[in-house]
Order: structure tokens, then C-alpha cells, then sequence
């Protein structure tokens, strides 16, 4: 140990008296154990539910999309298909058609996003099919003109199994506004109702068969796009720009966080918002500890001044003090991290904090615990510590030895 961080050590934990400074450097070391406890339990809760909400999606959501624009032809969009047949990451892959109308029932109506999609392949890309509670996912035979609805636009509705919707779609809205034409309204029979734990999907979002909805927003043959589900779903970013380097000027490929990218940005700042307001926990821990330090180079001064008449330098003394900061930031920060790193574990196998399962879809909070995450509490907190000290250590760096020990 070197004589700096020994002079160090020997000031934080002295025996032969505990003053005011000593207490304030507890206060300080507890301030960033609370602190870095705090940010390591808070940061894990928003890992658990970003894993949450991510599972969530993923299940439910197909892991790429590519949308074919209007002005597409139909050569890129077969040299596509043929291009999706032989790729090995791709685990299948679906077409759609999708576009918003006007849903009645019983003088209830709602505007909702109905989508086209091939039933047969449907569970190649995405979870709808074991998403079903009531009915089936089946658009063949007597249910060709069949549709599967949300459970929360179910009940919005008052529809069950078995009734029939009316759904007017915007195809014939140009004509009938027109009085040259009448809206063009189809009648649908409730085949299925889905429950996908996704609000957004179960109230706005209804299902038909594919050649249905291309009939329904007069789009002939013509689809707006693909789904795809991949192998290996970490793989998403490389198979989009493996799509956009092959397909770029033709066709638009959507992951599935663009899908949702508004949420995630909320989540994200959300996340920043908690770990700035709780890193001042921190701050005010270090602001203590520049107090205790302060206090410290006066309580020190004839120690200082002998060192320096003794031949210490002014970096010897300033490194005194500044590793005395530093070993309150190292304590406080380890026991924190200890503390916080528990509390997550208790919470993830033994649900310290449970919710009702009746209400929620989990039985208790979700954390999960991030390396990084622990590692920049950590850094911060020492970081913050380290700063606290600069001030005192000059000060003492710069007391002139004959003034320090005159009236000694």
C-alpha cells in the first residue's frame, strides 16, 4: 500500500476519535449505498418490463415487415417471394393487406384497422392463432366471410361468437359522398376472438381473410406487403439490411421495434428520467462528503504542514484526499450494488412484491438484472465521489507549511 492511500485509509477509519467529520463521511458513505441500491433495483424493474413488453409484442407481432408501395411492380415483387423461399434465416413468411374501417353492431360502431391475412400461413409469422380464446382462425369454407376480433373490441361491441358485424369500408366513400354511389358495406360473421395482451391490438385491430379484405378495399390482386418471422430473432437488424441492400429501392422493411418505435423512445426516456432523478441521491451524498472533506483539511492542517516541511508534495497531499473520496465512493457504491443486486434476486425468484393475476398478466413485478447497468451505477457513483474531492484535496495541496504549523 502506498504511503498516500495508507494517510488516506488512516484519516476514514481512525479509532482514536470519532468527531463530526467522521460522522458526516458515514452519512456520506450511506448516501451512495442508498443511491446505488436505488438506481440498481430501479433500472432492473425497467429491464424486466422492457423484456415484458418486448415478449409481448414479439409473440404476438411478426419480426419484419416489408410493405410494397403502390408504385411497386409486379416483377420486384415476385423476384421477393422468390427470394424469401430460399433464405434460410427466414422461418416463413405471409402476405397482407390491411387499411381502417368503420365497424357496426347493434348501433355501437367503432373505427378499427382490419387486416387481411392468409390463415393457412398466419402461424408461420405470428402468434394470433394461439392467441384465440373463443372460436378458431379460420377464413376456408363457411367462414370465408369470417372475421376475428380483439376481446376488448368484443366487448366494446357486445359481439360473441356467432354474430355478424357490418363493416364499411372507405373504398366506397368517395362515391356515396358523391350521391353518385352507395358505401361499400359488408357483412361479417364473428369466427374467433383473440386476446393478445396488447390493448392497442385487442380494441382496434380485426382479422379477415386475405382475398376478403382485398375485395373489401377494392385492391384486386394487389397486397400491401410481407410478414416474416425469422430463425433466430436476434438476427432482425442483419436480415433488414440484407433485405434493403437487395430490395431497397422498392420496397419499405420494417423490424419489429419500428413497428413500436414510439413506445420504446417513452420507455427509453422514462428509463434516463428515473437514473438522473435517483442519481441525486448520489449527488447529495457527495455533496456531504465535500463538506466532511472540507472539514477534514482544516481538522488536518498541522498534520498537512508537517508532511510538506517533511518533503511531501503538493500531488502527495492532493492524493491524500482525493482517495479519500474515492474509497467513500468504492464502499458506498460496493455495498449498494450488494444490497441492490439481492433485492432484485429475492424479487425475481421469490416475489418480494407480488401483483393480483387476476388484474395483471404477471404474478409479480418483473426485474431482470443488466451487467452494464450495475456497472455504470457503480462507475457514477464512484465518479461523483471522486469530484466531490477535488475541491478539498487543492485546497489542502495548496496550505503553505509555515502558516499550517506557525502556532503549533
Amino acid at each position: 500500500m502506498s504511503l498516500e492511500r495508507s494517510i488516506a485509509f488512516r484519516y476514514l477509519v481512525s479509532k482514536r476519535k470519532v468527531g463530526f467529520v467522521n460522522v458526516i463521511s458515514v452519512i456520506s458513505i450511506v448516501g451512495v449505498t442508498i443511491g446505488v441500491a436505488a438506481l440498481v433495483v430501479v433500472l432492473s424493474v425497467f429491464n424486466g418490463f422492457n423484456g415484458l413488453v418486448t415478449s409481448i409484442l414479439v409473440s404476438f407481432d411478426p419480426h419484419l415487415r416489408v410493405e410494397i408501395p403502390l408504385d411497386a411492380d409486379s416483377i420486384s415483387a415476385a423476384s421477393l417471394s422468390a427470394y424469401l423461399e430460399q433464405e434460410n434465416e427466414v422461418s416463413g413468411f405471409s402476405p397482407y393487406v390491411t387499411g381502417k374501417a368503420l365497424v357496426v353492431s347493434r348501433n355501437i360502431n367503432r373505427v378499427i384497422n382490419v387486416k387481411g391475412i392468409d390463415d393457412k400461413r398466419a402461424h408461420r409469422v405470428s402468434g394470433l392463432g394461439e392467441k384465440i380464446i373463443l372460436g378458431e382462425l379460420n377464413f376456408q369454407g363457411r367462414n370465408e366471410s369470417g372475421v376475428v376480433i380483439g376481446l376488448t373490441l368484443a366487448d366494446r361491441l357486445g359481439a360473441v361468437v356467432g354474430d355478424t358485424l357490418s363493416v364499411i369500408s372507405p373504398a366506397g366513400s368517395e362515391p356515396a359522398l358523391l350521391q353518385i354511389g352507395q358505401p361499400l358495406i359488408r357483412k361479417y360473421t364473428v369466427v374467433g376472438i383473440y386476446e393478445s395482451n396488447n390493448k392497442e391490438y385487442d380494441a382496434y385491430y380485426a382479422y379477415v381473410g386475405l382475398k376478403t379484405a382485398q375485395t373489401l378495399f377494392a385492391r384486386g390482386d394487389r397486397i400491401d406487403g410481407w410478414e416474416l418471422r425469422l430463425v433466430d430473432f436476434d438476427e432482425t437488424e442483419i436480415m433488414k439490411e440484407r433485405l434493403q441492400e437487395n430490395f431497397g429501392p422498392f420496397f419499405h422493411v420494417l423490424t419489429w421495434y419500428d413497428l413500436h418505435r414510439e413506445l420504446y423512445v417513452v420507455m427509453q426516456i422514462e428509463r434516463w428520467m428515473a437514473f438522473v432523478i435517483l442519481s441525486l441521491i448520489v449527488g447529495v451524498a457527495s455533496f456531504n462528503l465535500l463538506g466532511s472533506l472540507t472539514m477534514s483539511v482544516l481538522e488536518k492542517t498541522r498534520d498537512i504542514g508537517i508532511l510538506k516541511a517533511l518533503g511531501g508534495t503538493r500531488s502527495m497531499i492532493r492524493n491524500i484526499f482525493v482517495i479519500q473520496g474515492i474509497l467513500v465512493g468504492v464502499v458506498g457504491a460496493s455495498f449498494g450494488m450488494i444490497i441492490g443486486v439481492v433485492l432484485v434476486t429475492l424479487q425475481k425468484y421469490y416475489h418480494l412484491i407480488p401483483l393480483d393475476p387476476t388484474v395483471y398478466i404477471i404474478p409479480a413485478i418483473p426485474v431482470e438484472l443488466v451487467f452494464w447497468d450495475v456497472l455504470i451505477v457503480v462507475a457514477t457513483a464512484v465518479a461523483l465521489s471522486s469530484m466531490a474531492a477535488l475541491y478539498p484535496s487543492r485546497r489542502a495541496a495548496n496550505l503553505i507549511p509555515v502558516e499550517a504549523i506557525r502556532w503549533e
